[in-house]
């Protein structure tokens, strides 16, 4: 019997490791033919999706025909507004971890399939929607006719005898402007510049490289910005280094607290130019000569006086502001060069006066104190009765910047502005973005409350939110490359990988916010009033192209 029981053991043993080597062997084959799948899907015809909005209800709670609608999650709904208490049980990072074995150990896709990605983005109708001609009432600036030959001279621009400043002469020909002034011409009602903007090439590089004649300290604010002026008259916004990319806003620290960052003043540029809107003015980033380009060339005096080498050798400076203006947070030089964004300037306020808004969601900037929108659930529907949120585009426009926020992590939007001569019926600016990108590994629910309230905003954004969370356009990918393309990209990447990869975390549960929105609004029974439709002539361009 024991033999018997021996034997049978020993061939069900046998009959085991046969079925492991043919399993293994199984898996192997498997495996080799998906290492061999291409790591992209192709990408969809340009008019793959806009055919399809032709056949979509622009104002329904699907509009499926775009994107999957975002599933719902719990961690991100969480009663304490702590989106990512449970790390392990998001899907944002399993999708992270996922991508890890397709694009390697730091998640960065190839920059060549990103580029590709960004070049889709930009080609795609959604980003090329045919507009009317713009009445002459909504540019910023025009200039002056032709006049008669015995006056031309008082109608062209004509430099000063400063040194360092080019002796040239702009006319009203658009070929004998400078960079920043196409610019400033080319701002409208709508947006600061066009898409594919054929300026935007010269205006960069303009930033980049161009001789700085002076420098001097801007006025107002709570930290260090130079003005800075090149030989055609140019201005930028300087913004220094103060903290290595990598380094996240101490938890403990208030809002208000945080140091400006130079990179993040870059990335909201590409990220609001990715995301459609134009709103942020055009920034570089570029390695300055602490001396040759600041010290040297300056004509404040105040400024002058701050500059001191640091006990290693370094040329640090700290200027005169509000608190952050002091030895102990000197910019620093190594040993002269320093990393900072500069960002081109808007038209002097003498030609074309700004309005700065309040915040209706303007936090209370008090440690203790809260402010009516955190203690009020109703909150929005006084503000939707308010002037001038009470009609046009304004509250959308207001939620386009809350969701550019939401995105970067900026809690410091307490005010805004908008260009006098165009009333309420405009677009806002969104500047001052350097609190922006202090935090990857949290993200701040109580940025998105405004969304959240009005349950409000408009069918382009929606679409192209929709069209960013696809694995074709994936937001993370297309910010990668677009950022590649800053000067200061070589000295290292602009966002590490886990602010990228935060920016697809965050899309989705923008995407999450605005499908419940349309979930309640469908079980209330109330009209299609979550999706603005701001795309009235887009039919009728689908149907004109075939």
């Amino acid at each position: 019997m024991m033999w018997y029981l021996r034997r049978r053991s020993r061939t069900i043993c046998l009959s085991l490791a046969f079925i492991s080597i043919f399993l293994h062997l199984f898996l192997a084959l498997v495996s080799l033919s998906i290492y061999h799948q291409p790591c992209d899907h192709p990408l969809p015809p340009k008019t793959y999706i806009l055919r399809d909005l032709a056949h979509t209800n622009y104002t329904s709670v699907g509009i499926s025909d775009v994107a999957e609608p975002p599933t719902d999650t719990a961690q991100r709904a969480s009663s304490n507004g702590d989106a990512n208490k449970d790390a392990k049980a998001h899907p944002a990072l399993i999708n992270t971890a996922a991508r890890v074995g397709r694009y390697g150990a730091d998640g960065a896709e190839p920059m060549e399939s990103a580029l590709s990605k960004l070049e889709a983005l930009f080609d795609h109708p959604l980003y090329n929607m045919l507009s009317p001609p713009i009445p002459e009432e909504d540019w910023l600036l025009r200039v002056k006719p032709k006049v008669k030959a015995s006056e031309k001279s008082s109608q062209m621009w004509v430099s000063a005898s400063q040194d360092g400043y080019e002796d040239i002469q702009w006319n009203s020909s658009s070929n004998s402007h400078p960079p920043w002034l196409r610019f400033h011409l080319g701002i409208s009602r709508w947006q600061l510049y066009p898409h594919r903007d054929p300026n935007m090439e010269a205006l960069t590089q303009q930033l980049a490289t161009s001789r700085i004649v002076s420098t001097v300290q801007k006025s107002g604010g709570t930290q260090l910005k130079l003005v800075m002026s090149f030989p055609n008259y140019g201005q930028a916004m300087f913004k220094p280094m103060k903290q290595e990319r990598d380094d996240e806003t101490n938890y403990n620290l208030y809002y208000f607290s945080d140091f400006e960052r130079h990179n993040a003043e870059i990335a909201a540029f590409h990220l609001d130019r990715i995301l459609g809107y134009r709103r942020v003015p055009p920034v570089v980033g570029r390695l300055v000569d602490v001396v040759k380009e600041i010290k040297d060339v300056t004509t404040d005096r105040k400024l002058a006086r701050t500059f001191f080498t640091s006990p290693v050798g370094n040329v640090c400076f700290y200027g005169q502001c509000s608190y952050y203006c002091s030895t102990e947070h000197a910019v620093c030089g190594s040993p002269r060069d320093l990393e900072s964004s500069l960002a081109v300037m808007l038209p002097d306020l003498s030609l074309a006066t700004r309005r700065s808004w309040r915040s209706p969601w303007r936090r209370s900037y008090s440690r203790s104190k809260l402010a009516k929108w955190e203690t009020e659930s109703d909150y929005c529907s006084t503000v939707k009765k308010t002037p001038p949120y009470n009609k046009g585009t304004r509250l959308v426009d207001f939620i386009d910047l809350v969701i550019l926020d939401f995105l970067m992590g900026n809690m410091d939007r307490h005010h805004y502005e908008t260009f006098e001569k165009f009333g309420n019926n405009t677009f806002l600016l969104h500047l001052d973005n350097g609190r922006a990108f202090g935090r990857h590994s949290k993200d701040e629910p109580s940025i998105l409350v405004p969304l959240e309230q009005c349950c409000r905003i408009r069918l382009s954004t929606w679409l192209r939110l929709r069209l960013l969370s696809l694995p074709q356009y994936r937001l993370s990918d297309v910010m990668r490359a677009s950022l590649s393309h800053d000067p200061l990209h070589s000295v290292a990447p602009l966002l590490s990988e886990p602010h990228l990869a935060a920016l697809d975390r965050r899309l989705q549960t923008v995407l999450e916010t605005v499908s419940r929105c349309q979930k309640q609004q469908s079980k209330d029974g109330g009209g299609n009033e979550v999706i603005f439709d701001d795309t009235a002539h887009l039919k009728d361009m689908v149907t004109s192209a075939g």
